[in-house]
């Protein structure tokens, strides 16, 4: 059986398929990607870059000497391809792939949903940040002007 580019093929993963068709070769629905190895579910948090999307996800570390867990993130980029175009504050389904580039081994091979809250906690992010750096920039003119009276 000879397959045509824009047939799509079994990944032995139970995700929904995309109902659109894209020319994508490093799709693993229509192109040659193969997916294996580890696969993990995480939000999205950037699409800035073409083709790839930071995932990002929680996951909790045991502290032996103090027996308590904390909160860690890891986060991964992953190929983003044309027929799936997850945009950020989905949750996704990623798997392991070959090296796509320096740092991209992942690709997304489902959309889950979205995540509540998504924009209004980026929108807290960016504010606090934005506070920051204020609060950076009148430190450094009270530290001048300080040394304009002595």
């Amino acid at each position: 059986m000879v397959k045509t580019k824009m047939e799509v093929k079994n990944m032995g993963i139970k995700v929904e398929r995309p109902k659109e068709k894209c020319n994508d070769s490093n799709c693993p629905f229509h192109g040659s990607l193969k997916c294996r190895g580890r696969i993990f579910t995480g939000t999205i948090i950037l699409t800035n870059m073409q083709k790839t999307a930071t995932v990002e996800w929680e996951h909790r570390y045991f502290l032996r000497k103090y027996e308590r867990y904390e909160k860690r993130r890891s986060r991964v980029k992953a190929h983003n391809p044309g027929c799936l175009n997850a945009q950020d504050g989905d949750i996704v389904k990623i798997t392991e792939c070959r090296p796509l580039s320096k740092t991209k081994n992942f690709v997304i091979v489902g959309i889950l949903g979205k995540e509540k809250g998504f924009k209004e906690k980026m929108e807290a992010q960016e504010e606090s940040k934005v506070k920051k750096e204020v609060k950076k920039a009148e430190e450094q003119t009270d530290g001048a002007e300080e040394e304009v009276t002595v």
